[in-house]
């Protein structure tokens, strides 16, 4: 078995990422509304980072994209936070601390960004995820913060850069 390789995303990647992150949520029973899976940028997310202070990493093992996440600013919030994005692994790639290298990746950026603290959104039920979380830094907090737009998720957690 190959090493699995994380790297910037390319426009070329765009099918496979959208397909791996709505697998991940239909693996998990995800609904469909209030979540990622009806973000209009899943299908373009090599262009929903190209802006400044925002980048998206991919997973890609025998040329085969197996997950991915992103940093950029938290929307409609006033203050120097960004928000984990999108950080959705397939089987393949569980279990084998490659999140936990893509949660390196991605506090770094958001470290060299600038930004003060990171927040994210997750369901209750993604153990493994946020175990992962606790394990970077992450606490929980009581409620949403800036508009993701994920009001299906209740599980809020932030971190201090």
């Amino acid at each position: 078995m190959n090493t699995p390789i994380i790297r910037l995303i390319e426009k070329k990647d765009n099918p496979q990422i959208a397909k791996v992150i709505r697998n991940v949520l239909e693996d998990f029973n995800v609904p469909k509304v209030g979540t990622a899976y009806a973000d209009k940028s899943l299908d373009c997310m090599f262009e929903t980072y190209q802006k400044p202070n925002a980048v998206y990493f991919v997973v890609e093992e025998n040329n085969k994209i197996i997950g991915g996440a992103g940093v950029a600013k938290l929307d409609n919030f006033e203050g120097n936070v960004c928000e984990l994005q999108k950080m959705y692994f397939l089987p393949e790639a569980r279990g084998r601390g490659v999140g936990a290298q893509m949660m390196e990746f991605c506090l770094a950026k958001a470290s060299e960004f600038g930004f003060e603290k990171i927040y994210l959104e997750t369901m209750e039920y993604m153990t493994h995820a946020q175990k992962l979380y606790k394990q970077a830094g992450f606490e929980y907090i009581d409620c949403a913060m800036g508009d993701t737009g994920h009001y299906s998720c209740p599980i809020h957690m932030l971190k201090t850069l």
